[in-house]
C-alpha cells in the first residue's frame, strides 16, 4: 500500500470507527421491537428528513447518476431526476402525516406489512406473508445494489481485490445494523446524508472552476453536442421521444411504495414537525440531484485524458474527480461520503427486510407467542441471511448500480406504491384489492423487463404501477360485501386531529 492509499485507508478507518461506535451507542438504548425497528416513534424533523433522504439516495446518487450524466448527458439523467424530484416532493406533502397518524390508529403498526394486514382487518395473514416476501425479495437486490458500490470504491481507491472489497464493505454495514437497530440508522444517515451533500457540492463547484469557470466550462462540454448538456435536445441518430421522457418521470411514482421511506414517515416525533422535515429534504434532494449531475457531465472535461467506455465505469466518475481536486487525508474523508451513501441505504433495507420476516411471518405466522428477545434474535438472524444472498447478486463487477436500483426501485413501486395509496385515501379500499395489486404489480414489473426492447424499453415501473392500480381499483369494487368494521376505523381515522 502506497502514501496515498495508506493515509486514505486512516481516513476510512476513523470515519467506520465512528459508525460502529453509534451502533454500539444506540445499542444500550434499544429495549423493545418498537425501539429497534421504529425507534420509538421518537425522531425529530432535522433527523427524519436527512435519514429519509440519504436512505433513498445511496450509492445511486454519489455513483449512478453521475455515471449516466457522464456516459449519456443530460437528457435521461435530467429527466429522472426531475421525476425523483416530484416524487419526493408528493410523498412528504401527501402521504408523510397520513402515514404516521393512520399506523398508529391500527393497532400501533410498526412496520408496513403490519400496518396493511391491521388496516383491512386481513385475519387470515395472507396480506402480510405476501407483502414480506415481496420486501425480502426486492431488498436483497436493492442492498445488493449498495454492496456493489461500496466495493466500487475500495477497489477504485486501494486497488484492492474486488472479492476483498465486497466483503470488506460488507462487514461494516452489518456491524452497526445489528447493533443498534433503527436508532443507529437514523443516526448514522443524518451523518451521512450530511457528508454525501457537502462532498458533493463541494466537488462540482471546485471542478468548474477548475476547468475556467461556468461560461468556459459550458463551451468545452459543447464539443460533445447540444444534447449532452441541454435535456431538451435529443442526441443524434436517437429516438428518445415522449414515451421515453415519460418513463424516466416515471421513477417518481416509486416513493410511494418504498418501505425505507415509509417507516421514516412513521417514526417521526409528530405530525407537527413533518412541514419542516419536508422542507429541510427538498432542499438536500434539489441541491445534492443538481450536484451529481454536475459532477457528471463536467467529468467529461475534468477528468480528460481519461475517459470511460462503458455507463459502468463511468460510475467511478466522482471517485476520480475528489481525487485530483482534493489533499489525501480530505479526499479520504470525503470518499467516505460513498461508502456513508452504500451504507445509509443498505442499512435501512437491511433492518426493513429483517423486520419483515421476523415480526410479519415468523412472529405473526410460524410463532404467535414469540417474545420480543426471541424476535429481536430471528430479526438479526435475518439480516444474516439476506446479506449473505445479497453478496452473491454483487459479485458481478461490471455491473451497473443504476440498472440494479432501478429494478428494486420498479418492485416497490409498482407492489406497494399503489396499495399505500390507496390505503390512506380510499374508504372502498379492500385486502383482496391489496393482494391483487400487490401481485399485479409485481408480475408485470417482472415479465416487463425480460420483454426489453420496443414499446418494452419504457421503464417497467409506469406500466407495474398502471396495473396494479387497476387491480387495486377493479378487486375492491368486486366485493359485494365489504366489511363494515374497516369502513369504520377508516373514518375514525379521517376524524383525527393531527
Amino acid at each position: 500500500m502506497n502514501r496515498y492509499q495508506l493515509i486514505t485507508a486512516l481516513a476510512f478507518a476513523l470515519y467506520l470507527g465512528l459508525m460502529l461506535a453509534i451502533g454500539f451507542f444506540t445499542f444500550r438504548k434499544t429495549k423493545s421491537t418498537s425501539d429497534y425497528f421504529l425507534g420509538g416513534r421518537s425522531i425529530g424533523p432535522w433527523f427524519t428528513a436527512l435519514s429519509a433522504e440519504a436512505s433513498d439516495m445511496s450509492g445511486w446518487l454519489l455513483m449512478g447518476l453521475p455515471g449516466l450524466a457522464y456516459f449519456t448527458g443530460l437528457q435521461e439523467a435530467f429527466w429522472t431526476a426531475v421525476g425523483l424530484l416530484v416524487g419526493t416532493y408528493l410523498n412528504w406533502l401527501f402521504v408523510a402525516k397520513r402515514m404516521r397518524k393512520y399506523s398508529i390508529h391500527a393497532k400501533d403498526s410498526i412496520t408496513i406489512p403490519e400496518f396493511l394486514t391491521n388496516r383491512f382487518h386481513d385475519k387470515s395473514k395472507l396480506l402480510q406473508t405476501i407483502s414480506s416476501i415481496i420486501i425480502l425479495v426486492f431488498f436483497i437486490v436493492y442492498t445488493a445494489s449498495g454492496f456493489l458500490a461500496s466495493a466500487k470504491l475500495f477497489t477504485a481507491v486501494f486497488g484492492m481485490n474486488y472479492y476483498v472489497a465486497l466483503i470488506l464493505g460488507v462487514l461494516v454495514i452489518l456491524g452497526y445494523t445489528l447493533l443498534g437497530g433503527y436508532l443507529a440508522v437514523v443516526a448514522t444517515d443524518f451523518l451521512q446524508g450530511s457528508l454525501m451533500f457537502f462532498a458533493l457540492v463541494t466537488t462540482g463547484i471546485i471542478a468548474v472552476f477548475t476547468i475556467g469557470g461556468p461560461a468556459h466550462t459550458l463551451e468545452q462540454l459543447s464539443q460533445f453536442g447540444q444534447h449532452f448538456i441541454n435535456p431538451f435536445v435529443t442526441p443524434p441518430g436517437t429516438s428518445y421521444g415522449f414515451l421515453q421522457i415519460l418513463s424516466a418521470l416515471a421513477w417518481g411514482l416509486g416513493y410511494f411504495g418504498m418501505p425505507h421511506i415509509l417507516i421514516r414517515f412513521m417514526s417521526i416525533r409528530s405530525n407537527n414537525e413533518v412541514k419542516t422535515s419536508r422542507r429541510i429534504a427538498m432542499v438536500w434532494v434539489i441541491i445534492a440531484m443538481a450536484a451529481a449531475l454536475l459532477v457528471g457531465v463536467v467529468g467529461k472535461i475534468f477528468l480528460l485524458p481519461v475517459a470511460y467506455g462503458s455507463q459502468s465505469a463511468a460510475e467511478a466518475v466522482f471517485i476520480a474527480s475528489m481525487q485530483k481536486i482534493f489533499p489525501t487525508f480530505i479526499a479520504g474523508f470525503f470518499l467516505c461520503a460513498i461508502l456513508a451513501a452504500s451504507m445509509s441505504t443498505a442499512d435501512s433495507q437491511l433492518l426493513v427486510a429483517s423486520s419483515a420476516f421476523s415480526k410479519d411471518v415468523y412472529k405473526a405466522v410460524l410463532r404467535k407467542d414469540a417474545s420480543d428477545k426471541e424476535t429481536l434474535l430471528v430479526s438479526r438472524i435475518t439480516v444474516v441471511a439476506i446479506t449473505i444472498i445479497a453478496i452473491f447478486l454483487a459479485l458481478d463487477p461490471n455491473s451497473s448500480i443504476f440498472d440494479v436500483v432501478s429494478y428494486a426501485w420498479a418492485g416497490f413501486g409498482a407492489t406497494f406504491g399503489p396499495v399505500i395509496l390507496a390505503s390512506l385515501f380510499w374508504r372502498r379500499a379492500s385486502r383482496n384489492g391489496a393482494v391483487a395489486a400487490m401481485l399485479g404489480g409485481g408480475i408485470t414489473v417482472v415479465v416487463w423487463k425480460q420483454l426489453s426492447g420496443g414499446l418494452f424499453d419504457v421503464y417497467e415501473l409506469l406500466p407495474g404501477f398502471i396495473i396494479a392500480s387497476l387491480c387495486m381499483v377493479i378487486f375492491s369494487l368486486l366485493e359485494k360485501h365489504p366489511d363494515e368494521e374497516v369502513f369504520k376505523e377508516f373514518d375514525a381515522f379521517m376524524a383525527i386531529e393531527d
